[in-house]
C-alpha cells in the first residue's frame, strides 16, 4: 500500500512538473521573437507587412493544426503526442534560426504547429487527471506559461546585443522546449488508454452545434486576437510615441508577466463563485479601457501595459477554465479545445498583418487601438454568456 502511494505520489508530481514544463514553451518561443523584429526585418529588408507574417505565421499554424489535435491524441495517446509537440517546436527555432528568410518563415511555421498542439491537449490532460482541480491548474500553467515569456522577452535583446546576434538570442530559447521533451518523456509509459468510438466522434462533431460551445469559443478567440496585435506591435506602438527601444523591450516583457499575474489570483476567485458572468465581463473590459489608454495618455504607457496584462491573462484563464468546466469529459474538453483555438487563431491571425496595414495607410496607431478596445467590449459580453453555470449537451 506504502509503495503504490508513494508510486502515484511521484507520477502526480512528475505530471505536473511535466505540464508546468510544457507550459513554459507555449509562449516564449514564438512572441519572443517580438523585440528583434526590427533587427529581422533590417536584416532581410523585410515590409512590415512581412514582418506581420511572422506573427501571423504561428496562428495560422494553431488554426490549421488545432482541429486535428484531438484525433491525433487518441490515436496515439496525449504523452506521445505532447512528447512529439515538444520535438516540432526544437526543430522550429533551429529551422527558423538558419541564414534565410525562406528558414526564418519555415520555422516559425513549424514552431506554430508545435504550440497548436500542446495549447490544445494541455486543457484535456487537465480535465482528465485534475478533474476536481481544474482551476487551480489551469492557473499554475497559465502563470508559468506568462512567466517563461516574460523572462524570454527580458533576455532575447540583451543577449541579441551582446554577441548572440538575434539569430543566437532566439536559438537560445530551444532550452524551454527541449527541457519540458526531457521531462516529459517520464511520462511515456503512463498514458492511460483512450477508445476510439464512433459515439465520441459523434459527440465530437455535436460540439460545432452548440451555442455555448461557440460562446467559449469566441470569448478565447476575440482574446487572442487582440492579445497577439498587441503583443506584436507593442514595441513599435511605444517607439512611435517616443520611448526608445529599450523601452519598448522592457515593457514588452512586463506585459507578458503582466498576464501571469492573474494565474495566482482567478483561482481563488473562481473557487467562491457559482458562475463566472461578472468577472468575465469585467477582466474583459479591463482590455477596452487599457488599448483606449495607450490612445488617449500614452505617457502612462507601464500602467496601461499593466493594465491590459491583467486583463488578457485573466480571459484567456478564464476561457481556458471554461474548457473543462463546461466540457462533460476530457474527450469533449479536447474537442472544444480544438474548436476554440482553431477558431480563435484563426481570428488572431488576421489581426496583426490587418492592424500594420491599417497602419501604413493611416500613419499612426489610433485605429488600431481603438479597434481592439471596440472587439474588447464584444469580448465582455461573450463572455458573461460564456460564465453561466451550464454543461455542454
Amino acid at each position: 500500500m506504502t509503495t503504490a502511494t508513494s508510486t502515484s505520489g511521484r507520477h502526480t508530481v512528475l505530471l505536473i512538473a511535466g505540464i508546468l514544463m510544457i507550459a513554459t514553451t507555449l509562449r516564449v518561443t514564438f512572441t519572443g521573437a517580438a523585440p528583434l523584429l526590427d533587427a529581422i526585418r533590417a536584416e532581410y529588408g523585410l515590409t512590415t507587412a512581412q514582418t506581420g507574417l511572422l506573427t501571423t505565421l504561428p496562428l495560422l499554424a494553431f488554426g490549421l493544426i488545432s482541429p486535428l489535435a484531438a484525433g491525433v491524441a487518441r490515436r496515439f495517446g496525449m504523452e506521445r503526442s505532447l512528447s512529439a509537440a515538444m520535438l516540432l517546436i526544437c526543430a522550429g527555432i533551429a529551422v527558423r534560426s538558419l541564414p534565410s528568410a525562406l528558414f526564418l518563415f519555415t520555422g516559425t511555421a513549424i514552431i506554430g504547429c508545435g504550440i497548436a498542439l500542446g495549447n490544445v491537449l494541455l486543457p484535456g490532460l487537465i480535465k482528465r487527471d485534475f478533474s476536481q482541480h481544474v482551476a487551480k491548474m489551469t492557473g499554475a500553467y497559465s502563470l508559468t506559461m506568462g512567466g517563461a515569456a516574460a523572462l524570454g522577452s527580458a533576455l532575447v535583446v540583451p543577449l541579441a546585443l551582446n554577441g548572440f546576434g538575434w539569430r543566437g538570442a532566439l536559438l537560445m530559447l530551444m532550452i524551454f522546449p527541449l527541457l519540458a521533451f526531457l521531462l516529459w518523456l517520464a511520462q511515456r509509459g503512463q498514458q492511460q488508454p483512450v477508445s476510439l468510438t464512433s459515439s465520441r466522434m459523434q459527440h465530437s462533431r455535436g460540439i460545432w452545434r452548440s451555442a455555448l460551445a461557440w460562446q467559449v469559443t469566441l470569448f478565447l478567440g476575440i482574446n487572442s486576437l487582440i492579445y497577439y496585435v498587441i503583443i506584436g506591435w507593442l514595441p513599435a506602438i511605444l517607439t512611435g510615441q517616443g520611448y526608445s527601444e529599450a523601452q519598448a523591450g522592457s515593457l514588452h516583457g512586463l506585459l507578458q508577466l503582466a498576464t501571469a499575474v492573474p494565474g495566482l489570483a482567478i483561482p481563488l476567485i473562481l473557487y467562491k463563485l457559482r458562475d463566472q458572468r461578472a468577472i468575465a465581463a469585467l477582466v474583459a473590459l479591463l482590455c477596452a479601457v487599457s488599448a483606449a489608454g495607450f490612445w488617449f495618455i500614452p505617457q502612462g504607457a507601464v500602467w496601461w501595459t499593466l493594465l491590459f496584462g491583467f486583463g488578457s491573462g485573466a480571459t484567456m484563464i478564464l476561457g481556458l477554465t471554461f474548457i473543462g468546466l463546461r466540457a462533460r469529459s476530457a474527450h469533449q474538453a479536447a474537442a472544444l479545445s480544438g474548436m476554440a483555438q482553431a477558431v480563435g487563431y484563426l481570428l488572431a491571425a488576421c489581426g496583426p498583418p490587418l492592424m500594420g496595414k491599417i497602419h501604413d495607410a493611416s500613419g499612426d496607431w489610433h485605429l488600431p487601438l481603438l479597434a481592439c478596445a471596440v472587439l474588447s467590449v464584444v469580448m465582455a459580453i461573450f463572455g458573461a454568456c460564456a460564465g453561466r453555470d451550464r454543461e455542454i449537451t
